[in-house]
C-alpha cells in the first residue's frame, strides 16, 4: 500500500520540505525530490498533490527547490528563486508568485531532461485506452479545453506536455495540477464547481493565474499509459459556429515538431515516433466558441468504433 502525500499530514509535509532529504514523490514516470521552507509551498503541495504517492526510493529524477534568495532580497521586496540541483534558472519572482512558480519550473525541468521521450507541448486527454493531443498555441484555449474536458469525465494525463514514449508509440501520465489564467478561470469554476482550484495569484508575466487540482482517479492511473488516436488543433473564436477541418497527416508531422521541446535532440528517432504518431492518428483542426459542442465532438469522437 503506497502512502499519499496528503496522509503525511500537513506538518509532516512541511518537516520533510525542510529537511536536507526533501519531500520524495512522485508524478507519472518521475520521482521529484522538492524542498522549501515556505509555507506558501507546503500548502500547494498538500493542496495540489495530496493524492500523489510518496516515493520511498533513495533516486530522485528532479531535486528542485523553492526558496527565499540569500542577502536583502529576502527582507526587501521579497522574492523567491527556483533552483534545480545548483541552478538558478530563472529570474527572482515576487513571494506571491511562489506557488505558480513551483509549477512553472516544473515543467521546465521536465521538458529539458526528460529525452527518453519526446516532448510535445501539448494537453493530452484520454477516454479508455484511447488519448488525443490538443497542441496549442498562447490564445487557442487549450488549458481551458482540456480542463472543460477534464471535468466532463475524461481522464487527465497533462495540460502541458505529451511524454511519447519512442518504444511503444504511448504516452505516459503526468497528472499535475491544470494551469488556468485570466478569463479562464471564471469559465471553469462555473462549469466545475466541485472540482478545487487553488487560490488566484494576480500580476504574473501570465496575467491572472490560478490552478486547478487534478482528479483523484486520473492521478490513481498514473502508471496507465494512452494510445494516441487523435490529434486536435484547437482554435476559440467568439461568436463562430462549431468547425472541423481534417489535417493531412504530412501536415500534422510539421505542426507537431514545431510544438516539440526536443524534437530537434532525437534526430531521426524523434522523426520516426512523430511520423508513427500522425499516421495512426486522425487530425484535425477545431475552431469552437462554444465548450459545450467541443465537449459534445469530442465525446462524439470517443464513441467512435476503433478501426479494425
Amino acid at each position: 500500500m503506497h502512502t499519499t502525500i496528503e496522509a503525511l499530514g500537513r506538518a509532516e509535509v512541511g518537516r520533510r520540505l525542510r529537511a536536507d532529504a526533501g519531500l520524495n514523490f512522485e508524478i507519472g514516470p518521475f520521482r521529484i525530490r522538492a524542498h522549501s521552507r515556505l509555507s506558501a509551498i507546503t500548502e500547494h503541495v498538500m493542496e495540489m498533490y495530496g493524492r500523489h504517492r510518496v516515493s520511498d526510493s533513495a533516486y530522485a529524477d528532479i531535486h528542485c527547490a523553492v526558496e527565499t534568495p540569500p542577502g536583502l532580497r529576502a527582507l526587501v521586496r521579497r522574492q523567491v528563486v527556483f533552483r534545480f540541483d545548483d541552478q538558478y534558472p530563472f529570474k527572482p519572482l515576487p513571494h506571491a508568485q511562489a506557488r505558480p512558480f513551483f509549477e512553472w519550473g516544473l515543467n521546465w525541468c521536465i521538458a529539458t531532461t526528460a529525452h527518453q521521450y519526446l516532448i510535445i507541448h501539448a494537453g493530452v486527454v484520454a477516454r479508455g485506452e484511447r488519448c488525443a493531443l490538443i497542441p496549442g498555441r498562447p490564445g487557442a484555449g487549450k488549458s481551458t479545453l482540456c480542463a472543460a474536458l477534464v471535468a466532463a469525465g475524461w481522464r487527465l494525463l497533462s495540460d502541458e506536455m505529451a511524454l511519447i514514449d519512442p518504444e511503444t508509440g504511448r504516452i505516459w501520465p503526468v497528472p499535475r495540477p491544470v494551469s488556468l489564467k485570466n478569463e479562464s478561470i471564471a469559465i471553469i469554476r462555473e462549469r466545475a464547481p466541485d472540482m478545487h482550484l487553488g487560490p488566484v495569484v494576480t500580476d504574473t508575466h501570465k496575467g491572472t493565474v490560478t490552478h486547478l487540482r487534478a482528479p483523484a482517479d486520473s492521478v490513481a492511473a498514473a502508471d496507465r499509459p494512452a494510445r494516441p488516436a487523435w490529434v486536435v488543433y484547437p482554435a476559440y473564436e467568439p461568436g463562430v459556429p462549431l468547425g472541423v477541418e481534417p489535417v493531412e497527416s504530412c501536415r500534422s508531422v510539421i505542426a507537431l515538431a514545431e510544438d516539440s521541446y526536443n524534437f530537434p535532440l532525437l534526430g531521426s528517432r524523434g522523426f520516426h515516433v512523430l511520423t508513427g504518431l500522425a499516421q495512426s492518428s486522425a487530425s484535425y483542426r477545431l475552431r469552437y466558441s462554444s465548450l459545450d459542442e467541443a465537449i459534445a465532438w469530442f465525446d462524439a469522437l470517443a464513441a467512435t468504433p476503433e478501426a479494425s
